[in-house]
């Protein structure tokens, strides 16, 4: 048996996940950037590609108790939402919700679903005018933060919103999962939103504490409420719409009935829900955030050959 350690003779050994080879293109640089949303300044971070303007734009959006750093890996460049999107020809741009980062000071309590959903088609409005979006926008969430994507594709369907990719995010919550929510208390939720410790890079909980920030208390409202307000807003969402579940997932009901409920929910969206192997609720943290990426992105892609040519593209603007 060959160890894997050790690569038979002839083949040099690969370099680390994320580390660049000496002949590989550099990494587009990640900028952080201040959107103004109809009077409210949303946080974020930006990376588009390095030459020739996106094929489209990527608007991510993180989970409660997170902030948009979650899509940058903290603890490996190589699993970064943003870098590998620029390096397959995409603009990803990834905002602190309303009530974190920046506006966190204004809404301490945070907003409910349908006013985020309102601050957020203010704040694409905002990106549309100010950076060369490509063929249209499409939203890549977590979580929360898919409760938000799919709120904004009931509500606020734009021409452009090319389709919505989510992770961690079901119908339907699982055995005890409304309870952990309830409390409030982080050590009984910390097995729902991290799973086995060997599905994340090492040092992943050190680098990530600067995106850890408190849920605000009308999140948990809107949260508890969500089995309801799914089913009322899925008949209403036209758009292709994708979910990812972790294998390891907790807080959501992912088996094959509640797979079916939600394809038959999103019956007009059209719904596809995958399983990833390997993989805790916080996908875009762990070893498994690279593939996610790519299936992610790669199904982006194919909604734009369905698309025909858009129109120019705007100049875009110096960063802040």
């Amino acid at each position: 048996m060959t160890d894997l350690a050790c690569p038979p003779s002839g083949f040099p050994p690969s370099p680390p996940l994320g580390v660049p080879t000496p002949d590989a293109p550099p990494l587009a640089p990640v900028r952080q950037v201040v959107v103004q949303a109809d009077g409210v300044r949303l946080s974020g971070l930006h990376c588009a590609p390095l030459s020739g303007p996106p094929r489209a734009t990527v608007v991510a959006l993180h989970g409660a108790g997170m902030r948009a750093g979650y899509f940058h890996g903290p603890a490996h460049p190589g699993l970064s939402l943003l870098t590998l999107g620029a390096a397959l020809g995409f603009s990803v741009l990834a905002l602190d919700r309303p009530g974190y980062g920046l506006s966190a000071a204004d809404f301490p309590d945070g907003l409910p679903l349908p006013e985020q959903s309102a601050v957020l088609r203010s704040a694409l409005d905002a990106i549309r005018h100010r950076y060369a979006t490509g063929a249209g926008m499409f939203l890549l969430a977590h979580s929360f933060g898919g409760k938000l994507a799919l709120t904004h594709a009931a509500e606020h369907p734009a021409d452009d919103l090319l389709g919505v990719d989510i992770s961690g995010c079901g119908h339907r919550y699982a055995p005890g999962a409304e309870q952990a929510l309830r409390s409030r208390d982080g050590r009984a939720a910390w097995q729902f939103h991290w799973g086995p410790l060997r599905l994340y890079p090492a040092g992943t909980h050190t680098t990530s504490r600067d995106l850890v920030t408190p849920m605000p208390s009308r999140e948990t409202a809107d949260a508890l409420s969500w089995p309801e307000v799914f089913h009322q807003l899925a008949p209403r969402i036209r758009v292709p719409v994708r979910l990812t579940f972790a294998e390891h997932e907790r807080w959501w009901c992912h088996d094959d009935r509640a797979v079916d409920e939600i394809r038959g929910a999103l019956a007009d969206a059209p719904a596809q829900v995958e399983r990833q192997p390997d993989a805790g609720h916080n996908l875009s943290l762990g070893w498994a955030a690279r593939t996610y990426h790519l299936r992610a992105l790669d199904g982006f892609a194919s909604h734009l050959k369905q698309r025909a040519p858009s129109a120019p593209q705007p100049v875009p603007v110096p960063y802040p």
